[in-house]
């Protein structure tokens, strides 16, 4: 092996940048526990002398966990950890899906299998409370009659279900997919007259299901209900093949 071939066996050694090895610190601290949630973040000062860099380094490491949504500022300028919520995250997720040109069918088969899990879930776990915050949605659903506010509604219910279900990982999972509806639906309700009343009828349907703890028909009614929403697509002129569109 001559001088110029071994050389070949090398590559050139990146070096990570201070910053993000400081904010990668802070989101393990945060992540582990060890900086719990509502724990105000040592200053400045203090973390540039623990971690040995400068002020600017730091600074730009707290931006960075900042926009990650695990810190807020209180108290002045005070920083403090705080716990993403699910409507936090889930912009994020949609932001990637409409980058990847993720059309409509592909989200039609996740919501598919999502949305039914979510009311056999909530059939099982929903409180009283929860119950009742179902039932003031489809009230408010028959009494109205704009339809961006019904397709609002519509959200809504769906999303109170996947909070009824109980269960966190099917909450951040439906969430972006969820998000994703709202321009098309409103398409179909536009188009379509009687896809408003179908919608509202599927509603009903399904809270007397999660009254009734009844966790198989809640699915089978969520799941009729996702087909409808499928045939409303095809019947409205839509092309399913299409890659979904930016929330309004």
């Amino acid at each position: 092996m001559d001088a110029h071939t071994g050389a070949n066996v090398f590559q050139r050694v990146v070096v990570e940048p201070a910053y993000k090895a400081v904010s990668a610190a802070i989101e393990r601290a945060i992540v582990d526990g060890a900086l719990p949630p509502g724990a105000a973040l040592p200053t400045e000062q203090e973390l540039a002398e623990r971690f040995g860099v400068h002020r600017s380094t730091v600074r730009e490491a707290i931006r960075q966990v900042e926009q990650e949504g695990l810190l807020q500022r209180r108290e002045g300028r005070r920083l403090f950890v705080c716990l993403p919520g699910v409507h936090d995250l889930a912009p994020r997720a949609t932001r990637l899906l409409l980058l990847h040109q993720t059309t409509f069918q592909e989200l039609w088969d996740v919501a598919l299998t999502l949305e039914p899990l979510a009311a056999r879930l909530a059939a099982q776990h929903a409180s009283d409370d929860e119950l009742a915050l179902l039932a003031a949605n489809v009230a408010a659903t028959e009494a109205e009659t704009r339809l961006p506010q019904l397709v609002a509604l519509d959200m809504e219910f769906h999303a109170l279900v996947g909070s009824a279900s109980h269960n966190r990982a099917l909450m951040l999972a439906r969430e972006p997919v969820g998000l994703l509806y709202n321009p098309t639906l409103l398409q179909i309700f536009q188009r379509l007259p009687q896809a408003s009343a179908r919608n509202l009828a599927a509603h009903h349907h399904t809270l007397a299901a999660l009254r009734a703890r009844d966790a198989e028909a809640a699915a089978e009614w969520t799941r009729k209900h996702m087909v409808d929403f499928q045939r409303g697509f095809a019947l409205a002129g839509l092309d399913m093949s299409t890659p979904i569109a930016q929330p309004t």
